[in-house]
C-alpha cells in the first residue's frame, strides 16, 4: 500500500522539563504523518472538507518504545494497512535520525458526509487514486 515518509524537528514546546516529548504530541505526529500521506495523493483535509468529506479519527493506538528528545528530527513513515471502505486504517512507525524506532501506532478514521453527517464509503476520487 501507499507510504509516505514525513520528518518534523522536535519544538521545545512539544517536551516537558526534561527535555522528552509529551506523550499527547504523538497524536499530531501522527495526523501530520496522515495529511502529508493524503497530500502526495494530491489531497488534503482542507480539500476533502470542501468536497463533502470529514474524517474523524475513531481509534487511536500507540506503542511508546523509546522517547524523542527536543530538537531531535523525527521520521514518521505513514502506511495504508488496507483498501478503504467506510473507513481508512493507518499504521505509523516514529523513528529518530539514528534509526531508532520510537513509536508504532495506528488509526482508524470514518468517511462521513458534512451533510448528512453519516457514515459513507471511500470517496471514489481516493479509491481511484490508490489503484494507479
Amino acid at each position: 500500500m501507499k507510504e509516505n515518509t514525513t520528518k518534523l524537528r522536535i519544538r521545545y514546546g512539544e517536551t516537558d522539563q526534561m527535555g522528552i516529548v509529551y506523550y499527547g504530541n504523538y497524536a499530531q505526529f501522527l495526523e501530520q504523518g496522515r495529511t502529508e500521506w493524503l497530500r502526495e495523493l494530491g489531497f488534503s483535509y482542507k480539500w476533502m472538507e470542501a468536497n463533502n468529506i470529514h474524517l474523524p479519527v475513531v481509534n487511536l493506538n500507540v506503542n511508546y518504545k523509546k522517547p524523542a528528545y527536543y530538537d531531535d528530527v523525527i521520521t514518521i513513515t505513514t502506511n495504508l494497512k488496507s483498501v478503504p471502505t467506510f473507513k481508512i486504517e493507518f499504521y505509523y512507525e516514529i523513528h529518530n535520525e539514528q534509526n531508532q524506532l520510537l513509536v508504532t501506532a495506528s488509526t482508524d478514521l470514518v468517511f462521513i458526509d458534512s451533510t448528512t453527517q453519516k457514515i459513507r464509503k471511500a470517496p471514489d476520487y481516493l479509491l481511484n487514486k490508490l489503484k494507479e
